[in-house]
């Protein structure tokens, strides 16, 4: 994903109203058009929920020990002098500060154990203005998804217009675990018992995958270069030379702080793999014959954020992530193309 998550231009179109006629090839596509126009992004939010703030002259180091700590991805950003959120620290910041500034096991990565939050946002942001793309609780599911598609975002911070306060922080995730639950009692779609591959759902195409001998510090680049979220980590040689043995995500890399094992990026990818936690998200994959519905039903059962597209032999074909499914569900009944556009 494109930048700093949650530093993005604020420009709206999703406030254009031609954006919102649904262009129907099926009598029931709409359904879930409709289901998140209907229901506001308070409806999403907990009773009890936790979240983390940072303020910007919090040292870097430190933040990232206390993600790891609270078990969260993100948190926002309080610049006390303006006294206002200013932005998220995610663990894109963590990939870009590792990609930017490391060079080899021998040399201490010196921004990472004294830099300054807002020293980073600094460096990284350069002249370019910046603002915290945020939601209202009052604003409908509809717009929340189509802002975080469009703007290549993983999570929106719910923001409280009259307190200031942020309420929650909204991700893909989250929205589709909401449509599963409250969402079953309303009719299924038809086009849910299409193939993904049939819908044209996913990633088919120069999909970037990592082998795996190679280092960690070639996945932190891959991360950067090419804008994605995981990368299957596949077999290099042996009979089933190619198929998937892993998938390594951006989420994972945070494990490199909680074990403070981030000064050595040389590890291969098998070594990077073996010494994550148990908890982590593995790797699910779905076969190109397999509906939408048993897709999304596996994606929201194993809550995972993505599934590998696999054919008999385990090689890789494919990626199908939660903003695919969310943009062929919500968005593609409107006419609205926001994953490519």
């Amino acid at each position: 994903y494109s930048h700093v998550e949650g530093h993005q231009n604020p420009s709206n179109p999703v406030s254009d109203p031609a954006l919102f006629s649904p262009v129907v090839s099926d009598p029931d596509a709409d359904i879930y058009l409709n289901f998140m126009k209907e229901h506001r992004c308070y409806d999403t939010v907990p009773t009890s929920n936790k979240i983390v703030v940072f303020d910007t002259k919090l040292q870097i180091k430190k933040a990232f020990f206390a993600l790891v700590t609270n078990g969260v991805r993100a948190a926002p950003l309080w610049n006390s002098e303006k006294q206002c959120f200013v932005g998220m620290l995610t663990i894109t910041d963590f990939i870009n500060i590792l990609h930017r500034y490391y060079r080899s096991p021998m040399v201490q990565i010196y921004e990472l154990e004294e830099h300054k939050i807002e020293t980073w946002r600094e460096v990284y942001l350069q002249d370019s203005f910046s603002y915290l793309i945020s939601i209202s609780p009052e604003s409908s599911l509809f717009e929340a998804v189509y802002s975080l598609i469009k703007n290549k975002i993983h999570r929106l911070p719910v923001i409280d217009s009259l307190s200031g306060n942020v309420l929650h922080i909204l991700t893909h995730k989250r929205i589709l675990k909401f449509l599963h639950i409250f969402g079953s009692h309303i009719p299924k779609p038809r086009f849910l018992q299409r193939s993904a591959q049939e819908l044209g759902i996913g990633t088919f195409q120069n999909v970037a995958v990592v082998e795996e001998t190679s280092p960690v510090h070639v996945a932190l680049t891959m991360f950067v270069e090419r804008r994605v979220s995981a990368l299957p980590v596949v077999n290099k040689s042996g009979k089933a030379a190619g198929a998937v043995i892993g998938l390594y995500s951006r989420f994972d890399v945070i494990n490199l702080a909680a074990q403070k094992t981030y000064n050595n990026l040389n590890i291969s990818m098998r070594e990077a793999l073996l010494q994550r936690s148990q908890c982590i998200e593995g790797v699910l994959k779905c076969y190109p014959q397999e509906t939408l519905e048993t897709i999304i039903d596996r994606i929201a059962k194993e809550q995972v954020h993505r599934l590998v597209l696999v054919d008999e032999e385990d090689c890789v074909k494919g990626i199908i992530s939660l903003s695919d499914i969310l943009q062929a569900l919500v968005l593609s009944p409107a006419g609205i193309d926001a994953l490519y556009t």
